[in-house]
């Protein structure tokens, strides 16, 4: 079943206690600590503007954020990380997964909390809706989306076609420009009207991936949610509408991230 919508917007999220990531570089210690984007870090070391226990910083030198004393035009930079928030979102349609939208279109972004180093966790798509992670915990994002892990994703989309017999060809794999799809699963529910739930489940992560699939088994969509980002479920939660991660998606999160 697809959630429907909600007035009242909340952007709440949750804290998790972060992990000692040891030493890293002085560019990536200053944009987690969310005070500068990593390309701003970079500008800045390159500068002379970031001193490391004041000594000029330079591109690239490795860092303890827990003990080195880092400052950025003269201000210290609280690097030392002891809690990374984490926000589940539903992602409305016509929303960019985007910091900024050159166009002035709405983004993720605008319906959650201003948390610094902020980022969010594998893009969806203008029109797509459905669960999306923000996290400041970087490391995470990045295993949580690195395809090793193999971390599923399940898609509805709503669409008009012969979608029992493209279920059945898409469970043999489905091939796409960029390579062959074979979903983890894949089902078709009848809606009425010749319109169909087509349900699948991928761990591949290609851009698009779900509409181009689609597309590839001629089934024209009317709507694509994502329910799914591994143990993260959509539920209930109304379009638009942030929560805290539950205590059994942070176990499994953990695990998945552990690995790394």
């Amino acid at each position: 079943m697809i959630p429907g919508g909600g007035q009242f917007i909340n952007k709440a999220g949750g804290t998790v206690k972060a992990r000692d990531e040891g030493p890293m570089r002085v560019q990536r210690a200053l944009a987690r600590a969310g005070v500068v984007s990593r390309r701003e870090a970079d500008l800045a070391v390159a500068d002379g503007r970031v001193l490391v226990n004041g000594v000029v910083a330079q591109i690239g030198q490795s860092v303890d954020p827990a003990r080195d004393i880092i400052t950025l035009d003269g201000a210290t930079v609280k690097t030392k990380i002891t809690a990374h928030r984490w926000i589940v979102l539903n992602k409305p349609a016509a929303t960019m997964t985007t910091r900024k939208d050159p166009q002035g279109r709405k983004t993720v972004f605008d319906l959650v909390e201003d948390v610094p180093g902020l980022v969010y966790v594998g893009r969806l798509d203008f029109m797509t809706e459905g669960v999306l992670l923000l996290t400041t915990d970087g490391t995470a994002a990045h295993a949580l989306t690195h395809p090793s892990r193999e971390v599923e994703r399940t898609y509805i989309a709503t669409v008009r076609g012969d979608a029992v017999s493209a279920a059945k060809r898409a469970k043999q794999g489905v091939q796409l420009e960029d390579g062959l799809v074979t979903p983890k699963n894949v089902q078709a529910h009848p809606l009425g009207a010749r319109r169909w739930a087509f349900e699948i489940t991928i761990a591949e992560g290609k851009t698009h991936e779900v509409r181009r699939i689609c597309d590839a088994l001629d089934l024209e969509v009317e709507r694509l949610v994502r329910t799914n980002f591994g143990p993260v479920r959509l539920g209930n939660l109304p379009p638009g509408e942030a929560r805290a991660l539950t205590a059994a998606e942070r176990t499994v999160l953990d695990a998945i991230i552990g690995k790394m």
